[in-house]
């Protein structure tokens, strides 16, 4: 599926997450990230402006990464994001190597580009709740997740 990524994952960064701290292991969960925010835009059919800037706009002050790194991941992630067939890997990567607090800060990330166009399509729905389930984040901070979102962007 996610080749180029995976590659990228097993040959740069799944050495470094092994027997290291978290501010270390910070790459793996920037790309897997990356890569899953970008299907989110993909999950009503109709990627629009608001949900490319929402992604862009979350991996850079969610990472503190400059305006080239962030285009060159997110870049990375929309070319892989053409060729996926399945969440799978991702997720089996992120339940691998992530902590509870790095799976939820995902969801919440979803959340973030899901709201991004100011409604939320059923399909974006079911994407973050799919990701959720299958990188075991409890329905209960699922829904805290969408609430806390809500109430950044000032949604009711």
């Amino acid at each position: 599926m996610l080749e180029h990524i995976r590659k990228f994952f097993e040959t740069r960064i799944a050495p470094m997450t092994r027997d290291v701290t978290s501010k270390e292991a910070e790459p793996a969960y920037q790309i897997a990230t990356a890569a899953l925010l970008v299907e989110m835009t993909r999950a009503d059919y109709d990627v629009k402006e608001a949900e490319r800037l929402s992604v862009t706009a979350a991996i850079q002050k969610a990472f503190g990464l400059s305006a080239q790194e962030t285009d060159e991941l997110v870049r990375l992630a929309e070319l892989e994001a053409e060729n996926a067939t399945s969440l799978y890997e991702f997720t089996s990567l992120i339940n691998a190597h992530f902590s509870p607090e790095q799976k939820q800060r995902v969801v919440e990330l979803l959340w973030r580009v899901a709201f991004s166009d100011g409604q939320l399509d059923r399909y974006e729905e079911h994407l973050v709740r799919k990701v959720a389930d299958l990188i075991y984040v409890p329905h209960g901070t699922f829904i805290q997740a969408k609430h806390k979102v809500k109430r950044q962007l000032g949604i009711k």
